[in-house]
């Protein structure tokens, strides 16, 4: 039974029973016997963890986690701590403080984010050691489609910061005038020059918080 600790095990109770969640249940159960999957099955839902529906005010969406050892923790771009930080994030880094003058810190470890209502969610929660998108469309994808058109339902303003082609598809999710989306090329190096660069989107997102009344998020994440 997948507990959660927050108002997400009483959202998302009767989703853990559907039939394709009771079938990609299978299909984990067996890929983590049998291959090297991240991140750990203990960490999976740490998004979700870490940031409550009710307290949920940026959404920045990833695509499957990292899968090299020792990257993923169940948050989008976030790393372990004492972990190299990858390109995208490094990327992400420069943008800050570009925008917001936020120092360069020492990792990638974003849970700081995480605790003030960024939900770091991977449209895909596990994958292979070594193969990207190998746990893509097995149903990973409904669950967080149906997590995203919660989060479209909220009264409370919502950012989502979509980032690459992949992000941009959800979209079509949001359908509340309340809330307010972002988009632009992905991180990665081999795009972040046509677009994410110069985006300013971590001055922006905070900038609509506060014209709704919420609290802005303090992007620097401090170095260890």
């Amino acid at each position: 039974m997948i507990k959660l600790e927050n108002d997400w095990d009483e959202l998302l109770k009767d989703e853990f029973n559907q039939p394709y969640y009771l079938k990609l249940r299978q299909f984990l159960k067996n890929e983590y016997q049998t291959k090297k999957v991240f991140p750990d099955m203990y960490d999976i839902f740490n998004a979700l963890k870490h940031t409550a529906y009710k307290d949920v005010k940026v959404v920045i969406l990833g695509q499957d986690p990292y899968h090299g050892t020792g990257q993923a923790h169940g948050l989008s771009f976030s790393v372990q701590k004492g972990v190299q930080i990858p390109p995208s994030l490094q990327n992400i880094y420069l943008e800050l403080h570009n925008d917001l003058n936020c120092e360069i810190p020492n990792n990638g470890y974003l849970i700081p984010w995480a605790d003030q209502g960024v939900l770091l969610l991977n449209t895909v929660l596990t994958v292979r050691a070594g193969q990207a998108n190998s746990h893509r469309g097995q149903g990973w994808e409904i669950l967080t489609n149906h997590i995203i058109e919660m989060i479209n339902q909220k009264e409370e303003p919502v950012v989502f910061l979509l980032w690459g082609n992949n992000a941009k598809e959800k979209l079509q999710l949001l359908t509340n005038p309340k809330h307010i989306a972002f988009t632009s090329v992905h991180p990665s190096p081999l795009s972040a020059s046509r677009g994410f660069m110069g985006s300013r989107h971590f001055s922006k997102a905070n900038q609509f918080l506060e014209q709704n009344g919420a609290t802005p998020i303090d992007w620097q994440i401090p170095s260890i």
